[in-house]
Formats: C-alpha cells, structure tokens, sequence
C-alpha cells in the first residue's frame, strides 16, 4: 500500500559508551533511506546528558543530517541556555525542541526557568526566528497536569510563546490524538502537531514507561501483550501491527506526519513504513 508523502522524523538518545555510539552510527545509516525531515536527540535531567548530547549532534552535523538537539531549562539559568543555543548556532543547528524537562534526582530548585513557555520566549528573544522550535505536546494529557483544561493551556501558551510545530508524547489510541488537535485548533492553535509514535519492542518496560509518562496503553492490547511472556517475536509482530494500523489512521486522519522515538533501534521503525510504503 502506497501513502500520501508524509514527512518523517526520528528521535535518538545519546549512548553512555563506545560501543553505544558505534551502534548509533549503525542505526543512523540504516535509517537513511527514510529520508528523514530532522533527526532529534534527547537532553537529560537538569542537562546531564549535555556534552553526550552535544558529541551525537557534532556527529550528526558531519554527516549532513538535519540535526535537531533537546534542550530541557528546569534547573537551568538564562547564562547557561545562551551558551548552549552560542554552541548549536556555530555549528549550524536550526532546529531545536525546547522542553521544560525534569529537576534532577537531589535537586529542589526549578532554576530561572519554571515552564517551557519561558524556555520558548528565551529562545526567540536571544536568538530571533533562527531556529524551528519544536515543543511537547500531550494528548492523554502530562501526568502532572491539575486538569484537561490545565493541560491545554500551557499547550497553547508555548505555541502562543513563539513555537513553530509540536510533537506528541506517543499513545496507541488515535482518537486522542485527534481529540487533542482538535481542542487545540478550538483554542487558536494553527502550528503543525505530528504525532510520536513509539514501536514496540517488549512489554515491561513499555508498560513501566507509560505509566510514568501518562500514555495509556488499552486494556486489549495490555492484555495480549501480557498473554505473550516472554515470546519476544510474538510480541513485536503484534506490535507491528497494532502501531503500522495507527499509523494509517493518523496519516489517513491527515496528520502532517509522524515521529518515530526509536529507541536508538532501526528494524520496527524501517519495518513499519516499509509496511506503510513510506
């Protein structure tokens, strides 16, 4: 099956070791051949993963990928996101997705920065309209949100900040992203919002992360992914599935496209829009 063009995005982590990073590479040249928009690497707590982050982006630059940084502000200072945002400009980076982040284990100050609104006006004010600013968006809603409403809001106040697209936390349900975006057009949003999409590689640790996270995985598909144990080929092939299926619905449902969290693996991702004809 042949989809509309649909741009797409992947998302990488900075490994710990050597061997991390040669895998990195690996999966960086199989994942060419999607012809990814931009390639996104994530920034730790409080900026932990700082100069690892900074290593696989230099990297990325070298290559010639359209390299687009993390950069997180809670438990930062403005001094430190203007030599961060001086470092992304000399190397070429034009695209940045700007994140409130979490406070680091021990840390009980949030910093200068307490949202990533802020974060968002920083960038502008310090840098003008140099860079894309790509910002998190939650259609299951962030688990610390009060409320739905509080949720939307502090959406709408980052695109209102200066933001130029989002992308979602992932989730298995597409009427919530639907819903979402919907809501978010009713309340004056008009920025592109592409949804993550997350394979499925196991069931434990996708069950633990989502719970921390807020995406719901549906009891049917919690269930059959239980049912499976520990039969891993069991496992991906449903997930295969069930996400290749999502994917449809949202690219048929007029998505501008979609954001694979890879998990720093290629194979679902590649198999997926194979399947997807993209």
């Amino acid at each position: 099956m042949t989809q509309p063009a649909v741009e797409l995005s992947v998302e990488y982590f900075p490994p710990q070791t050597p061997e991390g990073l040669d895998k990195l590479r690996v999966v960086r040249e199989k994942m060419a051949v999607l012809k990814p928009t931009f390639c996104s690497v994530t920034y730790g707590a409080g900026g932990s993963t700082r100069e690892r982050t900074f290593d696989v982006i230099r990297e990325m630059v070298s290559e010639g990928i359209d390299a687009a940084p993390h950069l997180s502000c809670i438990g930062s200072t403005r001094d430190s996101i203007r030599e961060i945002l001086d470092e992304y400009l000399d190397l070429g980076i034009n695209r940045i997705v700007a994140l409130r982040g979490d406070l680091p284990s021990g840390m009980a100050e949030a910093g200068e920065f307490r949202y990533a609104n802020e974060l968002v006006e920083f960038i502008r004010e310090t840098t003008g309209d140099h860079f894309h600013i790509e910002v998190a968006a939650y259609p299951e809603w962030h688990p610390q949100a009060r409320t739905p409403a509080d949720d939307l809001r502090a959406f709408v106040n980052k695109m209102a900040a200066g933001a130029d697209s989002a992308i979602t936390q992932y989730f298995f349900n597409a009427d919530a992203y639907f819903n979402f975006v919907e809501a978010a057009r009713n309340a004056g949003v008009t920025q592109p919002i592409v949804p993550g999409i997350m394979p499925i590689s196991g069931f434990t640790k996708l069950a633990r992360f989502s719970d921390a996270c807020g995406a719901e995985i549906p009891r049917w598909m919690r269930r059959t992914l239980e049912s499976y144990g520990d039969d891993t080929d069991s496992i991906k092939a449903f997930g295969l599935d069930v996400v290749t299926d999502l994917c449809e619905q949202l690219i048929e449902g007029g998505a501008p496209g979609l954001h694979f969290y890879t998990m720093n693996q290629s194979a679902l991702t590649l198999e997926i829009c194979r399947r997807l004809g993209l």
